[in-house]
């Protein structure tokens, strides 16, 4: 074969090599763990594959179900990328308290979406006014895994119980607790979510309820466990029946990803995000609004490097 026919057969296999590569290096698939079906992070999730599929040349998001305490344990297992999250689970995540095994090494904060609510709601003739009343009851407690199982358990232990004082425990979907509730085989139901929870308004259509007030002391005693529990109020009106103002627990809702992953990948992300919140406010009610500075507010989890370029290019930090 002539020396020059080789040569250009040469290039054009380096080329060929070197956009395969480029390519490669492109496309981008990240797994992107939300809630359980039911919740409101699964179809915030969806929300965000679409945005970042549009917006992001490449890359590809495979949204997978999950819950707040799993999602930081997949992130740092590498069975996913990117993930929603609790701040009061993440902080211990990073502190490494239970129910974390050890500190979270590769867990990184993107971005705070907007306050999730400790909700305790019981049948209203059930004769649960406080926490206290719960002893004794059957309930119906989120799947372990889940924040807010986490946070009835340290409900439970502030007011000098377990689950083992309950008369019977579910650990289910809130589809399974409203329908244990409405058949009068649950008193009460927890879940951690925005107000109003679909779960509740669909429990209040078939059965009178209660919401259940979590007051000061409790709230000191839960805060003794985890600093992270801030005072929340659900208003009233928010559920039928709900005639006033009920104290409960607040937290945030934020997106975590590995601290391994892409600066480059993240940053794209965020940004396609915060310039289509009005898409994800149509699922969460409560992002309406939301800026770059509210979504770079400080949970306590250090900030992705990827993030960090987007809420500074953005004036938020």
């Amino acid at each position: 074969m002539d020396r020059n026919i080789r040569h250009l057969f040469a290039c054009v296999a380096v080329a060929g090599a070197a956009a395969l590569v480029a390519q490669t290096a492109s496309a981008q698939q990240i797994k992107l763990m939300t809630g359980p079906q039911g919740g409101s992070w699964y179809p915030l999730g969806g929300a965000i594959q679409n945005i970042v599929e549009t917006n992001v040349d490449g890359a590809s998001v495979q949204v997978l179900p999950g819950a707040g305490i799993a999602n930081v344990k997949g992130i740092e297992a590498g069975k996913a990328d990117m993930g929603f999250a609790n701040s009061v689970s993440t902080v211990d995540a990073i502190n490494g308290k239970p129910p974390f095994d050890g500190p979270a090494k590769d867990t990184c904060h993107v971005a705070t979406l907007y306050p999730q609510y400790f909700q305790v709601v019981a049948l209203a003739d059930a004769g649960i006014e406080t926490p206290a009343d719960i002893k004794g009851k059957a309930a119906s407690i989120q799947p372990k895994g889940n924040t807010a199982e986490a946070i009835s358990a340290h409900m439970l232990e502030a007011y000098g119980m377990t689950y083992d004082d309950l008369s019977k425990v579910n650990f289910g979907s809130y589809t399974d607790a409203v329908s244990l509730m409405k058949d009068g085989n649950a008193a009460v139901f927890t879940l951690g979510t925005t107000v109003p929870a679909g779960a509740i308004m669909d429990l209040a259509s078939a059965r009178d309820i209660k919401m259940v007030p979590i007051p000061d002391d409790g709230l000191a005693k839960m805060q003794a466990l985890n600093g992270g529990y801030k005072r929340g109020i659900i208003k009233a009106g928010s559920y039928p029946g709900v005639d006033a103002d009920v104290p409960t627990i607040t937290y945030a809702t934020h997106i975590i990803a590995r601290c391994s992953l892409d600066e480059d990948v993240v940053y794209n992300v965020i940004k396609s995000i915060a310039a289509n919140v009005g898409d994800l406010a149509s699922i969460a009610k409560a992002m309406t609004g939301v800026t770059p500075k509210d979504m770079a507010f400080d949970v306590g989890v250090p900030m992705h490097p990827g993030a960090q370029k987007f809420f500074k290019e953005a004036g938020a930090l």
